[in-house]
């Protein structure tokens, strides 16, 4: 390793202690009421909100792997592809914030829409995080993987530990993986978007708290795709 990637290194080491820290009380008992509503939700219904989100979720993927320039990043240094993902990490947060007061501004009906305008952002984004690493996300085990950063950046303590070591194994846990856990994957989302987002249906309130919380989930969701790349180029780097 040379000493830019030293520093990387030592920086992935802290991320993923921050990753596998217990979160706060209030997101813990969040997270307990949100478990108990679940339970009351009839079958159906989550079978029928599984369903939905994983096909927006693959319509996403699909739009984002036409649009993504797959050579963006060629002959850079990890340094340089770092520097880029910042650049990036800043421009979808400011056109995740004008989405998030957009619909937050326009009441009920178009602050129903901001999940899937949403959504395609975030999946746009890690689209580009994969072409800049130099992964090929036309690859079915590559999309599999954005779909893991992805629940890393947004689900609960237990679920985040265990993708961090399928991540962490990705060699060999690609190989064994065929499919996401789909009812996992949008109760995940869900639980943890829902109390950043509670406030944005509220009149007056709701464009500045859309903007704020669309800030913030994008920072989580660059902070952890850049960390992700990160871990894998550094996997196959030789020994310190």
């Amino acid at each position: 390793m040379n000493e830019y990637e030293v520093k990387v290194y030592e920086e992935v080491e802290e991320w993923k202690r921050r990753i596998i820290k217990r979160s706060g009380m209030m997101n813990r008992i969040s997270k307990k009421a949100q478990v108990k509503i679940n339970e009351w939700i009839p079958e159906k219904v989550h079978e029928m909100m599984t369903e939905s989100i994983k096909a927006m979720v693959k319509a996403t993927l699909f739009g984002s792997q036409l649009t993504t320039n797959r050579d963006q990043a060629n002959g850079l240094t990890l340094a340089e592809r770092d520097e880029l993902i910042r650049k990036k990490i800043s421009f979808y947060q400011k056109t995740a914030i004008v989405e998030g007061a957009g619909t937050g501004a326009g009441g009920i009906l178009l602050g129903l829409a901001d999940f899937p305008l949403l959504l395609t952002i975030k999946m746009k984004f890690l689209f580009d995080s994969a072409s800049i690493y130099g992964f090929d996300a036309k690859k079915y085990e590559e999309r599999l993987f954005i779909l893991h950063v992805f629940q890393l950046a947004f689900s609960s303590d237990e679920i985040r530990r265990n993708t961090l070591s399928e991540i962490e194994q990705w060699d060999q846990r690609k190989i064994e993986l065929t499919e996401m856990d789909w009812r996992k994957f949008q109760q995940e989302y869900r639980d943890y978007i829902d109390l950043a987002k509670l406030f944005q249906l509220v009149p007056g309130i709701g464009a500045f708290v859309g903007a704020y919380a669309n800030h913030n989930l994008l920072k989580t969701l660059g902070d952890t795709a850049m960390n992700c790349y990160r871990l894998r180029l550094l996997q196959k780097a030789p020994e310190l």
